[in-house]
């Protein structure tokens, strides 16, 4: 299986005649095999290629010719790959050729060019020098041109088309004839020099431009005339590695020097460069997408590129000096308004839409003297003008969208846009909708009524919903009219048209469906908005607005200045939450009209179970004939029911070699040979299985177990066969394909260690024992194999095959041989027991070998993947046999020649490449499971990377290597030899890793199309079978056999290429406990409910798997992924973008799936959910969203929005509304506290007197909170929708309600809200810090406990920080305004603080709950005098690193080691997130303190300090532990290092005594808190949260503005409890260290106080769980969906010393625990208990006339002055209507 075409097969027969034979066997080829070999030889030393490299481009090329020479014929074949890499319209050379308009600078040249910018000007000064003119120049040319085609009298052009200069008739004239004139040789001499190029271009290959434009250089240096080739004879015969060395290394460390910088040491380091700051991939491709970008090539001598003569090109480009070159031509940076940029349209609908309805319903805003009992109304023009703004609105969106346009697209790149005009005209759109407000309201007062302006009015609202309309509608890119189609006789923008927005456009039924789907999502929209947040938001606008809070006594320094605005301030507060719903209930119509078009679909394509049609069973034979085998092929003779049988019998077989069936199974439903009744021979038998599974009154017989995955499967493809499916191609005419799964470090195969013992000394039950659960009935099916296959070894071995007992033959007992046989039943039970326990009772290699691939088979592993995907292998082998009856009459009597045969076809036509990029560094154990794969399937192939140390330098050789099952060993190393080792530029992985790894691995691909898949994947005989009509989905099965390269000859437009072909999957991982059905059915409803809508309304990507890609397209197009380190983290969707923009089509396939493994455990789908979340925000940053954003047409634009961004904004929507909410319930609650309600009827009229005199009306706003309670409700729960539709269509009623209860009975609603939390903190952090990395998530069993310190530290920053502040809130909301709908919330802070714990393994098992609490409180106290990962030290410090960065300095110190490289976040990047947002929530929280403390009401009474009384109790601790660290610093620096001598844990005491003192001091505070807010529960709780907020204000001010970097050690921070300075390698700073650790030291303080609290408060609030009888049964059931008792049997066990220890140490913290309980509980409650006791001196206290009586709030207080106790101010009686002044 060796591919180099030396390899000789008898007869001297070569194996690329085997292997390739529709070309290399076929006498009529325009090109031989040994001439195409001559030709790569000769292009080899001309430029200097590898010959490895030229080896193996030229069996891919081979490959390809093949390919499309078994379907055409060979010149056909050849033809299709020159138009496809070269010549073709949708070839990316050609589109790139014209759009670089390299047609001119062949025909005038560069300099000769009318460039625009500097460009123009240089071309203008060379000119002079040269004594010519351009404009000469060009008019010249514009004679030549007319004088071709007057000379060409097939080819005419109309007077416009003559005067168009981006009309490209003529030069598409001249391209064809160009084309034509090409000989088969020379076709195949460009391809191949296009190949070598591309095969060697390393990095490159991400800029498929740049790739083109060195590929032109050396097509002009191949193409030189014999004149010019006598003058550069010196470049012949070059060195093996001139082209890498000399064109591509050049490139690529520019591009890595970009990212990385060399160190003194000779290593590379990593830069702290942001995007915006970093020419990635992008930028480098975009300079050659223009001519002005090409001119700046400069050569080392200054002098330009472009002045060269073509044909010189190529070898100058070695002393293109690149760093002068490239430039940033979009910047990346770090902000939120990329979003108003790319997504204007949205803000514009929504925001505009928001204002036309609330303004609209708040006539108040804009009546004069309005008067509750009168409810007077505005004028009609105010009404109209203020409505009107909201075109007002739409023009100042669009003006930020375009100002930040102008900032995030440089104007130096060729492709920007001129803004000015734009900018211009929107600000007269601006003026025209702003100006009648003003003339209206400036002229006229609010209560004069004037015809003319009420006219005006009418016409400036016609203007606002035209201008509304028309921003919402059209891109930005083409607001008035699309830059890209902008003067029409110029080819400016035809590069940014060609690549970024060639968008392929709806039709037909798409179209409709399109525009169908988005009328219906806003039409109930907008109807529900208006109906049900807009009027429930009417009478709370009323109310709050002319609420007089006048009486109110404010703060002693403040006076009324705050308090009095309260109503108001929470209308302000009310009004945004309702706009954060607004925006949430788009997504929510989303959802649910994308299920129900989804459900149309389904129905039409018959893929549903309740589609109308049945009998998708009785039918599937005939449907296996028509739709699996090419029957139009197949000789008339044959009997369709014998070739089912075929098809049937193997698929069946191999579920029951999977040990999915029973052998009793596969008796019941294979076709069999039986004796017919009549004649005497035998006859195939049907099973009786297709009739009986459509037949209900057939009598039911078991022919798979119950929901067993031999019935899914065959249920699926019975189901998919219903559907319409293209006819497929013979198996020798299908196109060849290849499999291409990337690995690093997943698992290859379990080892028996790893499947039989548990995990952890936390986990109650071993791999093994959790599968044979799972996979009972599989388990058993393979213990009755492998007794099978050992009596029938055991048999061989003694030759004794008559003598075998059989041990499962029944014996007849009676009482004298009773005892011998129960003796013999009993060795039989014992004989057995191996078996059952490890599936083996032999140690030999190959029984353990046949348990672990068993249990690898059923987990997430690279065999699982392989053997699946092999399955293509047996597919094609098993449909060619099927197909050719013939082959058995020409075999007959040969067996290995058939093998050889069928074996030469399967790799002909399929290739599995796994992307193995760490092969060569493999541990031995990762070696052996690789050598099992490959023994296996010798036809696999291994691509990995090879480093070759240089000697004497610290630098490396990097060779991509291919290798496979055929090839040698070799002994040194243990690893294959490789087929092919093709030299890299430089160490390939530059990014995230999985996108390089595929790119230095794509050239070892073969065919035309490449199965994208990940290594958790898997895949089915049954489903390989379809393999001809999915690749049928690309539509390039019939090639065209006309002559394409025909000048002259208009072709209508062939339909856009088909770049992509997605495929459905079906999660495995489903039903292994809550947590990995609920990944599960996320995954499934993406990618099979949304895909199948997405694809039909052009909305689909690319997202990696199982994508099917056509190669050639995209291989052309910069690859499968795109690779800049950060930015492209989700690499696969960019190649989907990158299809999108180039005119790619993106299709989706119903009736093919694939398997796919998710993540099982919460701390694993969490990393994934983390690795999304920050992924999108790279995406918001990337150009590919401005182009998408700013380009598509509405309806493609929404559904692009609301399948991506949308979704993860829409949960950042839910968490800044929720967030709002709280703040709302704070400034609601003190309200409510502090006002006397008025007696309030729902259907009286609203101008009726409210009492009692002088109440406050705020029912109507307590009223709203319970519709946001449900609104919110209702958008958590709709998360659900999609899953149960998909289930509803797929497997029934019966089972969607069973897997909803299921997930209702197992809290997953909790998970969902929490899930919420992690993508909205991952998507806003990644905006504000960066960072974003691949995050391994691991994919084994969720079985062990996870100790509560690690989930603690994980997700505490993430939610349970904010989720404690939303406690406390909720809790001042219920004492305050208690209403059965908060009830909800309580499950969102549930949710927040402890599903961490909820879906953590025996979380409640009393043993080890108080285990775990030892290892908390020693995470706690340790890390403080060394370096311990695991400790509060290193987490405290790790979470203020995203502020502060690290110091550069490194000591080699082990606390160095796994720190990677973080910089020092930007004041501009973070300012909005971490301190404006931080400074509004303080200060609405502020408002809510101000206001409950204002004594609002109470008459005769002096306003209390309540500013000083805050600012008391935040500095009264802070300044304690200052106190504290100055004694503890001055006792550490001058006796410690003295005492350490005879104590080495003093350093330790030290820290201890500072924290354990600062948790007294706020536990102090606490009770000084309560004291001065005079004992009242409420107040003292809103001045907790207040006072937390100030201090989380303060202490991030100081890390942002005071804090330097850190250092990667931990030195500075263990010197200053040990006084150990001497020695922290810190140098010259240690002077300055002790100030910056004393502030580190102060806040650290606090911090501490606050998760030693908060940890208690979390584990305390545990404890009642824990005494539920039988809780960690009832638990493990929820989490597992197992039988519990089935976990919990399988027992730690200990020895008796273990066991003793661990008893006293659960004794002991268990004192230890309930003693610390107590003392907080006793704190908590004594405040309580206080006023209860003591109730007379309380209020003594607090109503004291002490000079401190102004800092205690005083209580129980008289705040009724409603009635006759009211105001005589307030109107009692109505008063007259006012009228209208009336003027023209």
């Amino acid at each position: 299986m060796y591919e180099p075409s030396h390899l000789q097969i008898g007869s001297g027969i070569s194996t690329t005649d085997i292997e390739y034979p529709a070309w290399c066997q076929n006498d009529e080829v325009p090109v031989t095999k040994n001439e195409i070999k001559e030709i790569f030889n000769e292009l080899q030393k001309k430029f200097g290629f590898q010959k490895s490299s030229a080896e193996n481009m030229f069996h891919h090329l081979l490959a390809q010719l093949d390919s499309r020479a078994s379907r055409t014929t060979p010149h056909n074949a050849l033809i299709s790959l020159h138009v496809s890499y070269i010549g073709g319209e949708n070839s990316n050379f050609k589109k790139w050729y014209f759009a670089a308009q390299l047609d001119l600078d062949e025909e005038i040249g560069f300099q000769n060019m009318k460039l625009k910018g500097s460009s123009l000007q240089r071309n203008k000064k060379i000119a002079k020098k040269n004594g010519v003119s351009i404009k000469t120049q060009l008019k010249e040319w514009k004679l030549k041109e007319q004088d071709f085609i007057k000379n060409h009298q097939f080819f005419t052009l109309t007077t416009e088309q003559l005067k168009n200069n981006k009309n490209f008739k003529t030069e598409d004239y001249k391209w064809k004839l160009k084309m034509k004139s090409l000989t088969f040789n020379q076709m195949a001499r460009q391809i191949i020099l296009y190949l070598l190029c591309w095969g060697e271009a390393n990095q490159v290959r991400f800029a498929p431009e740049c790739l083109c434009f060195i590929f032109k250089c050396a097509l002009d240096y191949d193409q030189a005339n014999e004149e010019d080739q006598q003058q550069i004879t010196k470049y012949d015969e070059l060195d093996e590695y001139y082209f890498l060395d000399n064109i591509i290394t050049p490139i690529y460390l520019f591009l890595k020097k970009q990212l990385y910088k060399k160190s003194s040491d000779g290593t590379w380091k990593r830069k702290e460069q942001d995007h915006k700051d970093i020419i990635g991939y992008d930028d480098v491709n975009q300079l050659f997408w223009y001519p002005e970008g090409i001119e700046k090539i400069v050569l080392k001598n200054s002098e330009r590129l472009v002045d060269k003569p073509i044909q010189k090109r190529y070898h100058l480009l070695k002393e293109v000096e690149w760093e002068k070159v490239f430039y940033k031509t979009y910047r990346e940076s770090r902000s939120w308004l990329h979003c108003f940029t790319n997504f204007n349209r949205f803000w514009i609908i929504h925001f505009s839409t928001f204002w036309y309805f609330t303004s609209f319903n708040s006539p108040l805003f804009y009546t004069k003297n309005y008067v509750q009992l009168l409810n007077n109304q505005p004028t009609p023009q105010s009404r109209l003008s203020v409505i009107a703004l909201g075109g007002a609105i739409a023009c100042i969106i669009q003006l930020i969208a375009t100002i930040c346009e102008w900032t995030f697209v440089p104007r130096e790149w060729p492709g920007a846009q001129h803004l000015s005009l734009r900018f211009f005209g929107l600000l007269v759109c601006f003026i025209v909708n702003v100006a009648p407000s003003v003339y209206i309201f400036w002229n006229y007062e609010l209560d004069v009524y004037s015809k003319s302006a009420f006219i005006i009015s009418i016409i400036q609202l016609i203007i606002s919903f035209i201008t509304t309309a028309f921003f919402s509608i059209r891109p930005l890119g083409g607001l008035f009219g699309s830059y890209l189609k902008s003067g029409k006789k110029k080819r400016r923008y035809t590069s940014s048209q060609t690549f970024t927005g060639s968008f392929v456009k709806l039709s037909g039924r798409s179209k409709w469906f399109s525009y169908g789907l988005w009328f219906f999502v806003f039409l109930f929209k907008f109807i529900e908005s208006y109906f049900f947040l807009t009027l429930s938001l009417r009478d709370p606008i009323r109310v709050l607005y002319i609420m007089d809070i006048s009486r109110c006594n404010g703060d002693m320094l403040l006076g009324t200045y705050l308090c009095k605005y309260q109503s108001r301030i929470t209308l302000f507060l009310m009004i945004l939450t309702d706009l954060g719903l607004f925006f949430l209930d788009t997504y929510l119509w989303y959802i649910i009209c994308n299920c129900v078009f989804s459900i149309i679909l389904s129905f039409s394509l018959g893929t549903s179970i309740l589609t109308p049609w049945k009998n998708i069973y009785s039918r599937l034979p005939k449907r296996i004939y028509s739709k699996l085998l090419a029957t139009s092929e197949i000789d008339a003779k044959q009997k369709p029911k014998l070739l089912i049988s075929q098809i049937w019998n193997s698929i069946i077989i191999s579920m029951y070699r999977e040990h999915l069936i029973s052998i009793e199974h596969v008796k019941r439903l294979l076709y069999q040979q039986v004796d017919a009744a009549i004649l005497d021979k035998r006859v195939l038998k049907s099973p009786t299985f297709f009739v009986a599974q459509d037949d209900s009154t057939f009598k039911s017989m078991e022919f798979f177990f119950s929901d067993s995955e031999a019935q899914r499967r065959i249920s699926f493809f019975a189901q998919s066969l219903s559907t319409p499916i293209s006819e497929p191609l013979p198996v020798e005419c299908m196109p060849t394909f290849t499999v291409l799964v990337p690995h690093y470090s997943e698992t290859i195969l379990l080892s028996l260690q790893e499947i039989i013992r548990e995990e952890s000394s936390k986990t109650k039950i071993s791999t093994l024992e959790y599968l044979k659960h799972l996979y009972s009935e599989e388990w058993d099916c393979f213990i009755k194999d492998t007794k099978l296959l050992k009596m029938e070894k055991d048999a061989l071995k003694s030759n004794e095959k008559n003598k075998t007992i059989d041990t499962d033959k029944e014996f007849e007992v009676d009482d004298e041989n009773y005892e011998f046989y129960f003796d013999k039943l009993i060795e039989k039970k014992i004989s057995d027991l191996p078996y059952e326990l490890f599936g083996f009772s032999s140690s030999e290699a190959f029984y353990t070998l046949r348990t672990r691939i068993w249990a690898s088979l059923r987990t997430q592993t690279l065999y699982r993947t392989i053997s699946g995907f092999m399955n293509f292998n047996k597919a094609i082998k098993l449909l060619y046999k099927v197909e050719n009856p013939s082959l058995l009459q020409i075999y007959s009597n040969n067996q290995e020649s058939l093998d050889f045969e069928l074996e030469q076809m399967a790799t002909r036509k399929f290739r599995m490449v796994i992307a193995m990029q760490r092969y060569a560094k493999f541990t031995e154990y990762e070696k052996e499971s690789t050598e099992i794969l490959l023994k296996a399937f010798p036809n696999m192939y291994i691509s990995y990377l090879e480093e070759i140390p240089i000697s004497n330098t610290n630098e490396i050789e990097y060779y991509s290597c291919l290798t496979s099952g055929y090839s040698q060993m070799d002994l040194t190393t243990g690893l294959r030899k490789p087929i092919f080792r093709v030299k890299l530029s430089g160490n390939p992985i530059l990014g995230d890793g999985k996108s390089d790894n595929q790119n230095h691995s794509i050239i070892f691909y073969r065919g035309e199309y490449i199965e994208v898949v990940d290594a958790n994947q898997d895949n089915y005989l049954e489903e390989c079978l379809k393999i001809r009509s999915i690749l049928s989905e690309f539509e390039e099965l019939d090639l065209e056999s006309s002559m394409p390269y025909i000048p002259g000859i208009d072709h209508e437009p062939d339909s856009a290429p088909v770049a992509i072909v997605g495929a459905r999957e079906y999660i495995f991982s489903e039903n292994i406990g809550v947590l990995g059905d609920i990944a599960a059915g996320k995954e499934q409803t993406f990618g099979t409910l949304f895909a199948r809508t997405l694809a039909e309304i052009g909305g689909k990507l690319h997202y990696g798997h199982p994508d099917f890609i056509n190669a050639i397209y995209m291989t052309t197009r910069g690859g499968l992924s795109k690779a800049q380190k950060g930015l492209h983290l989700n690499e696969d969707i960019y190649s989907g973008m990158n299809a999108l923009c180039r005119g790619g089509r993106i299709k989706h396939s119903d009736y093919y799936q694939c398997g796919k493994g998710r993540d099982l455990g919460f701390g694993s789908i969490l990393n994934f959910t983390t690795k999304i979340g920050a992924g999108m925000g790279e995406q918001l940053l990337s150009r590919e969203y401005y182009y998408l954003g700013t380009q598509l047409p509405i309806d493609r634009f929404l559904s692009f929005f609301y399948a991506h961004p949308g979704f993860h904004l829409n949960n950042l929507f839910i968490s800044i509304s929720v967030q709002l909410f709280f703040l709302l319930l704070i400034n609601l609650g003190a309200l409510n506290n502090e006002i006397i309600l008025c007696n309030y009827n729902k259907d009286a009229p609203i101008t009726d007197l409210e009492k009692p005199i002088g109440c406050y009306n705020l029912q109507p706003a307590l009223n709203w909170v319970s519709i946001f309670v449900l609104s919110i409700f209702i958008v958590f729960f709709i998360a659900f929708a999609p899953l149960l539709i998909l289930e509803l269509l797929e497997k029934g009623v019966w089972k969607t309600v069973s897997r909803f209860l299921h997930h209702l009975f197992s809290l997953a609603p909790l998970f969902e809200v929490f899930v919420c939390q992690v993508y909205s903190n991952a998507l806003a952090t990644n905006i504000t810090f960066g960072g974003a990395k691949y995050i391994s998530t691991g994919r084994s069993f969720a079985i062990s406990r996870i100790s509560f310190s690690t989930l603690y530290s994980r997700f505490v920053v993430v939610s349970i920080y904010s989720g404690f502040q939303v406690f406390m809130m909720l809790v001042f909301g219920c004492l305050t305004m208690w209403q059965p709908s908060l009830l909800w919330f309580w499950i969102t802070v549930i949710s927040m603080c402890f599903a961490p714990f909820i879906f953590n393994p025996h979380q409640f098992s009393i043993s080890e709950f108080f285990l775990d609490y030892k290892n908390y409180i020693h995470w706690l106290s340790s890390g403080n005098i060394r370096y311990k990962e695991e400790s509060w030290a290193t987490f405290v410090k790790q979470s203020r690193i995203k502020y502060t960065g690290y110091k550069k300095k490194m000591i080699q110190d082990e606390s160095e080691r796994y720190q990677p490289d973080t910089k020092k976040s930007k004041l501009r990047d973070i300012y909005a997130f971490e301190l404006l947002i931080p400074l509004f929530v303080l200060a609405i929280n502020l408002t809510a303190y101000m206001f409950i403390n204002s004594q609002n009401g109470v008459s005769d009474v002096k306003p209390t300090n309540s500013i000083v009384r805050l600012l008391i109790v935040t500095f009264f601790p802070i300044v304690l532990n200052v106190i504290i660290l100055i004694l503890l610093f001055g006792i550490s620096f001058f006796l410690i290092p003295i005492a350490s001598l005879v104590c080495t844990r003093v350093g330790n005491v030290m820290a201890m005594t500072a924290h354990g003192m600062s948790v007294v001091f706020y536990l102090i505070n606490f009770e000084l808190i309560c004291l001065l807010e005079g004992f009242n529960i409420s107040r003292s709780l809103i001045l907790l949260v207040t006072s937390l907020n100030l201090t989380i204000f303060i202490f991030k001010m100081i890390t942002i503005f005071l804090l330097s970097r850190e250092y990667k050690n931990n030195k500075s921070s263990i010197a200053w409890w040990t006084g150990k300075w001497y020695g922290t390698g810190i140098g010259w700073w240690i002077f300055l260290q002790p100030t910056r650790e004393f502030v580190v030291k102060i806040m650290e303080s606090t911090y501490f106080a606050a998760d030693f609290y908060l940890g208690h408060l979390l584990l305390y609030l545990q404890t009642p769980i824990l005494f539920i009888p039988f809780i960690d049964y009832w638990h493990s059931m929820i989490l597992f969906w197992l039988t519990p008792g089935y976990l919990i049997s399988n027992k730690i066990f200990l020895n008796t010393k273990e066991t003793k220890i661990r008893k006293a140490i659960i004794r002991k913290y268990f004192l230890l625990y309930f003693l610390l309980f107590g003392i907080l509980l006793l704190a908590i409650l004594a405040p309580i208990l206080i006023t209860k006791i003591i109730p007379e001196q309380v209020s003594a206290i607090t109503n004291t006339s002490l000079p401190i009586g102004g800092l205690i709030q005083p209580n129980f207080q008289n705040n009724n002055d409603t009635g006759e106790n009211a105001p005589s101010t307030i109107l009692t009686t109505t008063p007259p209507m006012p009228t209208f002044k009336t003027v023209p």
